[in-house]
């Protein structure tokens, strides 16, 4: 084996940019610690879909117009092609119209002389198969991790499937997030001997407690306090909470994030007669999302389906107490106390016992949020970094790590 840095090519289009800075934060993340150890330089390839205006009323389209070409963000330099989505023809030709964009993009690199060891996809449909594509046409190794949907929902459907099973067949290496994914993945009948649990991690230093008191003055809120942060989608369960709000008196309820449901979510609120009683406040910057885990008594996490959600292991971080529906990898980092407690049912009754259950214990003191954070210390990026250099290794050539050392969180499943 050599020894030198390895240089990856990273796929994805599922990665923060200038229009939208927590899109695809995760991905960033263990980017981030992989690059920090010294052994990996990394080009970021992040296609978005060609959109003709950035005027607001178009929502999210107009942020996808408004994504710069090109930009760097930790060192990292980022590129943004453009691919074409069209309408009502239907996403089984998305791959391929990806694939198209982002080639010239990988040509340059090689040309620019950073030729490339290894692509790295995230997101198995259609960022995955469209990079199997690209992988053989520079006939260099391939990883595709699974991140949720993409395994949970997308590879239902009967084109997107058989796509997925050939993309996965030139793969070397199938990450899942969770194990619960990693399962899904042998369901699907994806390669056992390559399929690798690595599971998400969390900034231990950005994601910390802060002084409740504090954030709760910068916020402006008061009394018990529930959380939901996420993509304002069906998925995610604020509807959930807003039912179980409405059987308390005495809880606000502060909504982060935005999405297309927004409006339903505000109607609902109505209807309950808890208007009074909801904060939406839209997306926000990653770096104050601690503020807000900090003054929240509880996350309520109510999702229909997960990989391995960030966001709980961000609110353990802080200290903020998590109640959730034990769907996808959530289990796997929750297990009762003092993380807080799973739902029996993803519905408002559940919820609502999580938090009487939760309310008459001592979770909700600092003597809680301490214990929390201890707990959530096991969840560092650490282990995952390390398991993606022994991957990456392995599929190289290229020596990036002691071999005598065990891939902590290269678990083979």
């Amino acid at each position: 084996m050599s020894r030198r840095p390895l240089r990856i090519a990273v796929v994805t289009s599922l990665y923060p940019n200038e229009a939208q800075p927590r899109h695809g934060i995760f991905v960033e993340e263990r980017l981030r610690g992989l690059v920090d150890t010294g052994r990996v330089e990394a080009r970021v390839i992040a296609p978005v879909p060609w959109f003709f205006s950035t005027h607001p009323r178009f929502g999210r389209y107009a942020q996808m117009a408004a994504v710069p070409a090109r930009e760097t963000r930790y060192g990292i330099p980022i590129e943004h092609p453009r691919y074409i989505v069209v309408p009502k023809v239907g996403m089984t030709w998305v791959p391929t119209l990806m694939a198209r964009a982002v080639a010239p993009y990988l040509q340059r690199l090689r040309d620019s002389g950073f030729d490339f060891d290894l692509i790295d996809a995230h997101y198995v449909y259609p960022d995955g198969v469209a990079a199997a594509r690209l992988a053989a046409r520079f006939d260099r190794p391939l990883t595709i991790t699974a991140r949720g949907a993409d395994i949970n929902q997308i590879a239902n459907l009967r084109i997107p499937q058989r796509q997925i099973r050939q993309a996965a067949s030139g793969a070397g290496g199938l990450i899942a997030v969770s194990q619960a994914l990693a399962d899904g993945m042998h369901r699907l009948g994806l390669p056992g001997d390559r399929i690798h649990t690595l599971r998400n991690g969390v900034d231990l230093s950005r994601f910390a407690p802060r002084d409740r008191e504090s954030a709760r003055a910068r916020l402006g809120l008061a009394g018990r306090v529930w959380l939901c942060v996420g993509h304002l989608i069906e998925r995610k369960g604020m509807h959930i909470a807003l039912e179980a709000l409405a059987e308390t008196t005495n809880v606000t309820l502060v909504l982060v994030g935005d999405g297309p449901e927004e409006q339903a979510l505000r109607a609902r609120a109505a209807r309950l007669g808890i208007g009074d009683r909801v904060r939406f406040e839209g997306a926000i910057a990653h770096d104050d999302l601690p503020d807000y885990f900090s003054a929240a008594d509880v996350l309520m996490h109510a999702a229909g389906s997960e990989g391995m959600p960030n966001v709980v292991l961000e609110a353990l971080a802080c200290g903020c107490a998590v109640i959730a529906t034990p769907v996808g990898g959530i289990p796997e980092i929750m297990d009762g106390p003092p993380a807080g407690h799973l739902m029996a049912a993803r519905e408002a009754a559940a919820m609502l016992a999580c938090w009487h259950q939760l309310e008459s214990s001592d979770l909700l003191n600092e003597t809680g949020r301490r214990a929390r954070r201890r707990y959530a210390e096991q969840f560092g990026w650490e282990p995952t970094t390390r398991g993606q250099l022994a991957i990456f290794s392995r599929l190289t050539g290229i020596e990036l790590d002691d071999p005598a050392s065990a891939p902590a969180g290269a678990e083979r499943s």
